[in-house]
């Protein structure tokens, strides 16, 4: 871990923030699209291509799982440098450089003739860039053009970013279904170089006032922030990261094995397609409603809120008997994780401040990769043992809503008191 010392000099004056409504609005949409962007290196982008892709290659299915699981552990050590490197030298030209180089990757994998051992290092190459580095780099341009207040930013970011991912999937569906998995993968490629790239290149900005530009002492707008070493030492931290984390080993593994988990209760593969819909709906509703709440509540009350839906959506599904039951199930499960997700996109810059935002959203980055990794292999070791998937989702939804009642005692950081930690241990006393 890198000392937490000054990497700028301070300017004689302060610098004020110089507010651009529309450009910061425009940062939102090009943030959202660089979350899209992302779907070469995401489990779900890749699931569009799993089955053809062995196929084609002749694979075994265990071969490409456990390929799939290293690779996603591995890749996500990326995601701290990569919130070192966004502070240090800018949005900008880091966020091209990991675009250009993924849409290479991404190429190479379209024209893959074989071997294994360059398989997984094209595997990791599209986890480590695309799931782990862009995320990173996709939330930290919202978190850095809205300090304050940056809910309802958050809230319009996670609708437009199911909005894209949502015509990403139809549009890349659809090129596979008539094409094949490599021309896909070869034009995903093409937008990724010829299109995210130029993109970020013209348009991404940093605020005037930015982190870069500003200096760390506590008078100035973005003083009063956290390191990542006084972050990680916050209960706020792990109770934030702890939260998504624990929703994404939940939904990584319930995703993976939805249909099975549906049909142990009885319901047919046009029933899960329709549930698909229904959450993802309400998924939306709560990110729009969440964005509007962080506003007016505190973050541990929509934390606890967040994870009590989740937790009744889980318990409810193996007292699932009729599809009424069914849409209920659906609407807490769509609302739970909307809200989750603006919480964890919105808390960081808000509660840790401006001038480390990149790392300390690494790490909490790393956390989430990390369980969203482990969450099918515990699915599907419940599975295995007990012939049913009841046992762990009842078992996740106590843990998932005991976390959100610790939470609600969390206390949240002081920014002012970290700023004076930074300046006395500057000055060497």
């Amino acid at each position: 871990m890198p000392p937490a010392t000054l990497t700028e000099a301070i300017p004689t004056a302060p610098v004020a923030r110089v507010t651009r409504p529309r450009q910061a609005w425009a940062h939102v949409v090009l943030a959202s699209l660089l979350m899209a962007a992302t779907l070469p290196g995401r489990t779900q982008g890749l699931g569009l291509i799993t089955e053809p892709l062995l196929l084609d290659l002749g694979l075994e299915r265990t071969t490409f799982a456990e390929f799939n699981l290293w690779a996603t552990l591995m890749g996500a050590l990326i995601c701290f440098p990569a919130g070192w490197m966004i502070d240090r030298f800018g949005l900008r030209w880091f966020t091209a450089g990991i675009t250009l180089m993924l849409g290479l990757i991404v190429w190479q994998l379209s024209a893959f003739a074989g071997g294994m051992t360059m398989l997984f290092l094209l595997l990791l190459a599209t986890r480590a860039l695309g799931q782990s580095a862009l995320s990173v780099c996709s939330m930290t341009t919202v978190g850095r053009w809205f300090p304050n207040r940056v809910g309802p930013a958050m809230g319009v970011y996670s609708a437009l970013l199911s909005f894209f991912f949502a015509i990403a999937f139809m549009l890349v569906g659809h090129s596979i279904d008539k094409n094949g998995w490599r021309s896909a993968w070869l034009q995903i490629a093409m937008v990724l170089l010829l299109g995210v790239t130029p993109l970020v290149l013209f348009f991404l900005r940093e605020p005037a006032a930015s982190p870069r530009h500003a200096a760390t002492r506590s008078d100035l707008p973005d003083g009063n922030s956290f390191t990542l070493g006084q972050a990680l030492r916050t209960p706020a931290f792990w109770l934030f990261a702890g939260a998504a984390a624990s929703f994404n080993l939940v939904s990584s593994g319930l995703g993976l094995f939805n249909q099975a988990v549906l049909a142990e209760r009885g319901f047919d593969q046009k029933t899960f397609h329709l549930f698909l819909a229904v959450t993802t709906i309400m998924a939306l509703l709560g990110q729009f409603l969440c964005g509007w709440l962080t506003t007016r509540w505190r973050f541990q009350t929509l934390t606890l809120c967040g994870l009590a839906l989740y937790a009744a959506g889980l318990a409810g599904i193996p007292l699932v008997h009729a599809q009424w039951q069914l849409w209920i199930v659906a609407l807490f499960l769509g609302m739970s994780a909307g809200m989750v997700i603006v919480i964890f996109f919105a808390v960081w810059s808000e509660v840790f401040g401006q001038q480390h935002l990149g790392r300390i959203l690494g790490a909490a980055q790393i956390l989430t990769v990390l369980a969203s990794a482990l969450g099918p292999v515990l699915f599907a070791k419940c599975w295995e043992a007990r012939h049913s998937y009841s046992p762990l989702l009842v078992a996740l939804a106590l843990a998932v809503l005991l976390l959100g009642l610790i939470g609600l005692r969390v206390p949240m950081p002081n920014r002012s008191a970290a700023s004076r930690d930074i300046k006395i241990r500057d000055r060497g006393f």
